[in-house]
């Protein structure tokens, strides 16, 4: 489990099949086995060397994310797992990338950045107003949206310690949307069948 707050910007040493090493300060001590996250999807250390680990990346991983587009000398947005007595400074993120977006905005409006990012509809279906949105593993607010986009506004602190202000028109990021949005748009979406006399059953009232 992650919070969405990147804790360095670290680089990418080489990329090659299913396998991606990279280097960074917080880097130091992690285990092989233990987890890091790369651009907000979280990956699994199989071999660790001070500041420098690789980390394997899976097919179902590559056709999610962004990482398949990485090559030597990229930044990468880093973050270690937190610790359960941490605080949580942006918002519960699994490290699960639900799919990628592409820049479609980048302004900047009075002491803000704005930014605008077009996906899907499997992706929008979570997306709120003022909800949460890790954007390349980067906890953001949601300031708009519509049908198929959103918009955030960030802040100059995570533009210098972040990839994002890097990002250009047409650039893909990863995005995973907020774990609770997911949650209660399952269980009350389109697909639910809402009270039946079932449900009322479970519950406790009597139904003829």
């Amino acid at each position: 489990m992650f919070t969405g707050i990147v804790q360095e910007i670290g680089s990418v040493v080489s990329v090659s099949a299913g396998k991606l090493t990279i280097t960074g300060g917080i880097l130091r001590g992690i285990q092989q086995g233990g987890s890091i996250a790369v651009n907000g999807a979280c990956l699994t250390v199989t071999v660790g060397d001070g500041e420098t680990c690789t980390v394997e990346v899976i097919p179902e991983t590559l056709s999610r994310t962004n990482l398949g587009l990485l090559k030597p000398g990229d930044g990468v947005n880093l973050e270690r797992p937190l610790a359960f007595n941490g605080e949580v400074g942006g918002h519960l993120v699994q490290g699960h990338i639900d799919g990628t977006g592409t820049v479609v905005r980048v302004a900047r409006e009075g002491g803000s950045f704005l930014m605008r990012f077009q996906t899907g509809p499997e992706i929008m279906r979570y997306i709120a107003t003022k909800g949460f949105i890790a954007v390349d593993g980067t906890s953001l607010t949601v300031t708009a949206r519509d049908a198929g986009s959103f918009g955030v506004a960030i802040i100059g602190y995570t533009l210098e310690h972040t990839i994002l202000a890097d990002r250009k028109l047409g650039d893909v990021v990863n995005l995973e949307v907020d774990i609770i949005g997911k949650y209660v748009a399952e269980l009350y979406g389109p697909q639910s069948p809402g009270i039946t006399a079932e449900f009322l059953r479970e519950h406790g009232f009597a139904v003829n």
